[in-house]
């Protein structure tokens, strides 16, 4: 079986920057409720909804918005002021099973959920066209 889909999910490599955390501990629910405060919102927008906001999934979402704009920056030269957030997904990781020790040597199973996110920020300053060797001109 030939897989050709890309690696980093359909992220343009000119244009965008992205960021992947994987096996947060917390449920893709609560994870959603905030990622989609953020969709399709400017970054210096986002950093602000982001540290106002009072929910616990607020602080790794911050951080992985971080990571691709530095990202951005550092290996494609983006500026800050014209990053916009253009993708951002959350899907469910693994559920860590545990099991906590009750009375009478019984245990009582406990189900840790994780999480999957992605955030992908795009330049609109950045230029479409790009080089590509492929093509003859």
């Amino acid at each position: 079986m030939i897989n050709n889909k890309k690696k980093s999910g359909g992220v343009n490599q000119y244009t965008e920057a992205c960021a992947i955390g994987k096996y947060i501990s917390m449920s893709a629910h609560k994870a959603r409720r905030v990622i989609d405060q953020i969709r399709g919102r400017s970054y210096a927008e986002t950093l602000m909804i982001l540290e106002l906001m009072p929910y616990r999934a607020c602080y790794p979402i911050l951080k992985l918005v971080y990571s691709a704009a530095s990202n951005g920056n550092h290996n494609m030269r983006f500026k800050e002021a014209s990053l916009i957030i253009s993708k951002a997904q959350v899907t469910e990781g693994k559920t860590v099973k545990k099991l906590k020790p009750r009375a009478r040597g019984r245990g009582y199973p406990i189900k840790r959920t994780t999480c999957h996110i992605t955030i992908v920020l795009k330049d609109l300053g950045a230029k479409e066209e790009h080089f590509d060797p492929l093509i003859q001109i």
